[in-house]
Formats: C-alpha cells, structure tokens, sequence
C-alpha cells in the first residue's frame, strides 16, 4: 500500500507516522488471496462468504492448486463454470466445522455465588439461563489443525474457548473480555483462564492478536482488551505467578500498538502521539470478498485500494460498519460505507482504552515490585492524558471527540465513544466527567427506553441507529461519574433482554432500540447481563420498576444464533 504511505507522510507537517514493523501477511492462495478465492466467490456458490474460508482442504494447498490450475486452463478465459466449481470444491473441500470437536467446559457448576445477589426472581431465572449457555459455546480445536495446519484457515490455539456463536465459529479477540468477565462471574476460572492463556499465544506467535481466530485475519487486530482481561484474572484469583507470567507478553502487544498503530499529531504548538486503526492492506476482505469487491466498482485503482484497506481498519476498531469512518469528498463526516476513511481519523475510545492499558501496566509493575517499570507507564498515561484532551477534549461541548487527521477538526457527531474517557478514568479534572454527563443528557441519545443507540443517524450500517450494542452499554454503564444515569440504564438494557428472552428463548448480539423483526445471537451479551446483574442485582427489576412507561414490549435483536 504505498500509496497509503504516501498519504500517511504527506501531511508530515501536521502529523507523521510512527514507524512501523509490520506482521507478514497472510500467505494462502486459497483462502486469503487468488484465482482459487476469487472465482468461488464471485460466483455466489453460498450465502456468506464467510463459508468458503472456512472450510477444510481433503488435500495440500499445491494439490488443490494444481488441481484448479487444470479445471481453469480448459475453461474460456479461464473461468470455472458454477457447476465445475461445486464439483471441484465437492471433491477438495469438506464444511466448515471440522476444525472443532465437542468440548463442555469442565469447571461450569450450577450454583454460582453470584445468583444470590439477584432479588427480582424472574431475573434470578433468568440469569441461572444465561450461565447454563455457556455449555453450548464451547469449542475445542483438534488436534490435527496443530499437525496439519496447511489444511485449514483456523489459527491453532493450546485450550478451549467459548465463541460468539452463529456464523462466528472461532474466538474473536475483544467480544472475549465481556465473555471472560461473565465466566469469571459463574466461577469458571480455569476457562477463563485458558482463553487468556491463547491470547498471550497468539501475541507470542504474531506479535499481536488478530481479530479473530483463522489466518485471513492475520493482518488486522481488534481493540486491545487483553491487558484488561488480565486485570479481571487477577482479581478473581490474585494469582501473582500468572501475572508475571503474563506481564511481558502485555508489554509486547502494546508495543505493537505503538510502534504499527501510531501517529503523531501537533496541537496547541506541541507534539503529541496518538494511536489509530490502520491495516496497510488494499485487498477485499476473504471473508466478505464479493461485498468488498462490488462496494469498489467504479473506483480507481489506487482508491479502491483506500478503501479495502480502510474496511479492514474498521473491521480492526470492531465498528464495523459505521458512520463514524465516513470522510467525504469535502472532509466531512458525511457519506455512504463507500466513503469509509478509517485511517483518516484518531479514535477516542481507542486512546482511552489504550490510556487504561497504560495505568493498568504501571499497576501490574508495582504488584510485582518493579517501581521503576511502574513510573515509565506511569509517564506514559500522562503523555497520553494530555494528548487527549489537547486533541479530542471539546471544553464548550463538554465531551471527546474523534479527530480526523485530513481536515485537523473534530468529527462531533454523537457516539456512546465520546465518553469513552469517564469509562477509563482517563480525564484530568472532575468537572470534565460533570460536563461529560450532561452532554450524555443533553445529546438526546438518553430518550429511547431500550438501551442508548450507537448513533443518532440512521446510516444502514449496524453500528448505527437503531441499533444498542452491549459493550457500549457496559462502557457508559460502567462509567464512575453519575450512579443514577447508571443505574438507570442498567435497568432499561436489564429489562431488553430479559423481556427478548422470554418472547424468543435466546440471547442476541445488539438490540434494534425501535421497531420490531427477530434474528438471534451472542456471547457478549451474556457477559454484560452477568456484570449487570451481580452489580445492580439487588436493585434491578423485571417489572416497570425503573423504566420508562414508554418501554417497548416487543423489542428487535439482530445478530447469529447464540446455541447450536
């Protein structure tokens, strides 16, 4: 992408960009680039695209190459007939799911202590619900994806994991640390446990984690949650030996972050250094290849370059899609997804989550002892406070604000990220957490009963309105600064759930916060509802208790199933 590059330096006045060592990419010619990849796709052999980088080779890659080479070279400008295809995939490919064998986590118990903190008894059920879903989820990878990796797309991890479910068969790296957090709640430490353990795996392998667990992921990362999945470990447990254990492997992902996801930026007459979501990377997605591929008609090369690599940079930030990456013509945040300029702009929920890392690292050096480590990341939180709030802090609107690099202004549309900062304890003086709460009340994103919208505009894209998800939720929830807006939303994203599972039986990825159609999901979600309810437990209430009368009694979720 040297094009990309161009771009990024090109500005070096204003801003320049860190230097980069960046991961090898992913090298299949089957499942991440290719003749192979490109005509199954193109000719629509299954619903989601997803389906075909999925699946496992009956024999080597150069077999199966060589195999397609002779299929095309008697075909009429070389392209298989949709017929020759199935057949070939038929004879070389067996479905997705052979990676996985059945695996019931072994530490799951019926009676957690966190149930007795529930009151509402209906709630109390449900949540019992909840913990027994945790049994379908699991996953373990056989053995022979270890010994044979040239046959799959799936990235070996050692231990078991519970996956997001549906579409999603594998582990998705930040959809974990709300999954792990509700594991830790039902007591099942020892799977907590070995899903972190596979994260410090892949950090060792790649120098990072991936978005998710196959190899067409391999370029791209997701929010860097893993620092924060230790802390929630090691609270549970107080483990110090693990801690240790884990500290260097943190270190080396944040590295990561700060040398290939870096810009510095000048404000105020000072230089200061920021982070962004990036993936150098101008090919269309494997695993949404005909979307990617159809989005880009029209395009010049170069442009339609841009944009596969900024759909990958959304895909990273886990927004994807959403108005928030849309950059127009004229350097507005205005648009389709065909205007998507990921790399164009600085994140405010990515450098406050990274801000917490930094605390959280400084902290882990002085559990064990190291003081001096401990100040470095100390300095480190404090460079980026100040960065913060002399590049995303607004003073008049009284909240944080994405960046975009092109136009040097901020981007003030309403996200539940503006306040990403009072979730992370990231903010310097008290009044800016009193002014970030009233922004919240004044934004108009507190009048809908069901949850707070991802947006107020209304883009298509699913991280936009109509649509809540639960770790926004969480992340407003979960924000020290205003105990009665807390508990109140609590409340509100409590009875959505609960009210969908008693209609539908089934636990979803987000909630549509207004109208009324039904597909199902997730895992997330029962994390955020186990946190949920342990903490506001004793309060909460399944009735009218808390929520506006205007409450939606048929509430629309969107997402893949949560149990087979």
């Amino acid at each position: 992408m040297n094009n990309f590059m161009l771009f990024c330096c090109s500005s070096v006045v204003l801003f320049t960009c860190a230097q980069r060592t960046l991961p090898p990419p992913c090298d299949s010619e089957i499942y991440c680039a290719g003749d192979i990849l490109h005509q199954v796709q193109t000719a629509k052999l299954f619903d989601d695209d997803k389906y075909f980088v999925d699946m496992k080779l009956r024999a080597n890659p150069d077999i199966v190459l060589s195999a397609f080479h002779n299929l095309s070279s008697v075909s009429p400008n070389m392209t298989v007939p949709s017929t020759k295809l199935q057949e070939f995939l038929d004879t070389y490919f067996e479905k997705p799911g052979k990676e996985f064998e059945s695996w019931t986590p072994p530490d799951w118990h019926d009676k957690p202590k966190f149930l007795a903190k529930i009151a509402d008894q209906e709630l109390h059920t449900w949540a019992e619900k909840i913990h027994h879903l945790w049994k379908s989820l699991g996953r373990k990878i056989r053995a022979d994806v270890k010994d044979h990796p040239q046959l799959y797309s799936q990235i070996y991890t050692p231990y078991p994991v519970i996956v997001p479910g549906g579409r999603f068969r594998e582990l998705y790296y930040w959809d974990s640390y709300w999954v792990i957090n509700g594991l830790l709640l039902s007591e099942m430490t020892d799977t907590a446990h070995g899903m972190i353990q596979n994260f410090l795996y892949l950090v060792n392998r790649h120098g990072f984690i991936p978005n998710g667990g196959r190899i067409y992921y391999e370029r791209r990362s997701q929010p860097p949650f893993l620092t924060l999945m230790v802390e929630s470990y090691y609270e549970a447990t107080k483990d110090k030996e693990f801690l240790r254990t884990a500290l260097p492997v943190l270190e080396q992902e944040y590295q990561f972050w700060m040398q290939n996801r870096s810009v510095r930026v000048q404000a105020n007459g000072k230089e200061h250094i920021l982070n962004w979501y990036n993936v150098q990377v101008g090919l269309p997605r494997p695993e949404s290849y005909t979307d990617d591929l159809e989005l880009a008609e029209g395009l010049s090369e170069d442009r339609r370059e841009q944009l596969w690599a900024d759909l990958k940079a959304g895909a990273e930030s886990g927004w994807d899609f959403s108005s928030r990456w849309y950059v127009d013509g004229e350097g507005s945040n205005n648009g389709s997804l065909r205007d998507t300029r990921t790399s164009h702009i600085l994140p405010t929920d990515l450098n406050s989550l990274l801000c917490r890392n930094e605390k959280k690292l400084a902290s882990f050096h002085r559990i064990l002892g190291d003081g001096d480590s401990a100040a470095l990341y100390d300095q480190a939180a404090a460079r980026r406070l100040e960065a913060i709030e002399a590049v995303l802090w607004d003073a008049e609107r009284g909240a944080w604000f994405d960046y975009n690099l092109v136009t040097h202004s901020s981007h003030f549309e309403f996200y539940p990220s503006n306040l990403a900062p009072i979730w992370a304890e990231c903010f310097s003086q008290p009044a800016m957490g009193e002014k970030a709460v009233q922004y919240l009340k004044d934004s108009g994103a507190l009048r809908f009963p069901n949850g707070v919208p991802t947006s107020l505009r209304e883009s298509g894209q699913q991280w936009d309105y109509p649509n809540a998800w639960p770790p926004l939720q969480h992340m407003l929830i979960d924000g020290k600064n205003a105990k009665q807006v807390a508990f109140d939303l609590a409340q509100r994203w409590i009875k959505t759930n609960w009210m969908a599972y008693v209609k539908y039986e089934a636990m979803f990825e987000k909630c549509f916060i207004v109208l009324t159609v039904l597909q199902l999901g997730f895992g997330w979600t029962n994390g955020v509802a186990l946190q949920l309810l342990d903490q506001y437990g004793g309060s909460l209430t399944s009735g009218s208790s808390g929520v506006s009368s205007g409450f939606l009694l048929v509430v629309v979720f969107s997402a893949c199933l949560l149990s087979p």
